[in-house]
């Protein structure tokens, strides 16, 4: 049996906690499941991200890249485009192999991290 089992919790360093929360559940409609205190977390089918100040300068720097799986991207792209998120670039392809092609459209949060909607497609 392998040692780690699943990746269960994603830490996000935010500046305004209440701006952030209203970016990921309403704008990505991921659910809140709590918010405590400095503390936010939020349910994405089985990954808890957790949304916080960080609590010292190791943690201020920005988080990991979020890969979002969607199953339109044209679609998502064009209705987070519609709420006012910023993004790097258009939907593209990056990735081509025999039978499945990986598109990816990069965007900022409302806290400066960089994060991407992703859909793979059977070819």
């Amino acid at each position: 049996m392998n040692l780690i089992q699943q990746i269960r919790q994603i830490y996000v360093p935010v500046h305004d906690l209440d701006r952030a929360v209203r970016f990921y559940r309403d704008t990505l409609e991921i659910p809140l499941l709590f918010q405590a205190g400095s503390l936010a977390f939020l349910e994405c089918n089985g990954v808890r991200l957790m949304l916080s100040r960080p609590e010292n300068e190791d943690f201020a720097k920005a988080s990991s890249v979020l890969y979002l799986q969607v199953n339109n991207l044209t679609e998502a792209y064009e209705q987070l485009l519609a709420k006012g998120v910023q993004f790097i670039d258009e939907p593209h392809l990056v990735a081509k192999m025999v039978h499945l092609e990986t598109w990816m459209a990069f965007f900022k949060d409302s806290e400066g991290n960089t994060h991407a909607l992703m859909s793979e497609l059977r070819t």
